[in-house]
């Protein structure tokens, strides 16, 4: 894979498919994951006259596992280090849990300021703030973040099963099909991975409250989110942001999990591309 350097010297890996003179869909991964985990949706929108651009953020898969900036501004600042270094004008970013928290940084910090964004799509995203306080009264405890971080320090391996086999996909409800390609494939993202960025990425996913970077946001948003989403809650996600969106549409799923870009990819491709098209 290329690669990028950042401005404090941190390598970002980078996959860049299809016409360079073509629009450009830039795709944001969840943690603890790579851009791996979009390739259902870059094969489908290439295939559709796309430029698409996905990049493995600090400290997952392929970029550098490096000690420090596991926050929600250094992915910001990453990702706007590969837009500019590729030079990518009118995109479209699309990020996913963690990822959509950082596609609401970016382009309210870098991208619209640069006027370098056309549109958003937030799916399964994390925004404005998981954590419950007293202004969020909503948000999940700490208690589970608590036991996220203690289960990944104990043992990363069988957590990064846990994960996929059970919430992640649905594939613990009743009735589900069981892909154990997917729960490998999982797996085998995570552990590429940094297990000290996959720490202290909890935070980054949980506690940046993210209000103010939605209300910054102008261009148009598309937000995308399953209903029975059991790692990102709808009510304390898609449903609040959408309230500070200025030009925000809200699409949501009956039983859909978290992961539903890879499950119902079929679907979410076909959302995704009806917004974006012109």
């Amino acid at each position: 894979m290329a690669t990028v350097k950042t401005r404090d010297g941190t390598e970002i890996a980078y996959k860049d498919w299809g016409p360079k003179d073509a629009q450009p869909i830039m795709f944001h991964h969840g943690w603890p994951l790579s851009s791996d985990d979009w390739d259902a949706q870059m094969l489908f929108f290439v295939r559709n006259g796309y430029r698409v651009v996905a990049h493995d953020r600090r400290g997952h898969g392929r970029s550098a596992q490096v000690s420090d900036g596991h926050d929600m501004d250094h992915y910001a600042a990453d990702a706007a280090a590969v837009v500019e270094h590729l030079d990518l004008r009118n995109a479209i970013h699309i990020g996913h849990s963690t990822g959509g928290g950082e596609v609401a940084r970016y382009v309210a910090t870098f991208g619209q300021p640069q006027e370098r964004v056309a549109k958003a799509v937030l799916v399964s995203a994390v925004p404005p703030l998981m954590l419950r306080t007293e202004a969020n009264p909503e948000g999940l405890p700490r208690d589970v973040f608590d036991g996220f971080r203690k289960a990944l320090a104990e043992n990363r391996a069988q957590f990064f099963l846990d994960v996929p086999a059970g919430p992640f996909y649905g594939f613990n409800r009743d009735g589900a099909k069981i892909l154990p390609g997917v729960i490998q494939n999982w797996w085998r993202q995570g552990m590429m991975g940094s297990a000290k960025a996959h720490y202290e990425g909890i935070e980054a996913f949980s506690e940046t409250d993210q209000t103010e970077d939605l209300r910054a946001i102008t261009v148009p948003t598309l937000v995308l989110h399953g209903e029975d989403d059991q790692i990102v809650p709808i009510a304390d996600a898609a449903l609040k942001s959408i309230t500070l969106l200025k030009n925000g549409t809200l699409k949501t799923y009956p039983g859909y999990p978290h992961g539903m870009l890879t499950v119902h990819a079929d679907v979410i491709n076909a959302d995704i591309l009806a917004f974006i098209r012109p």
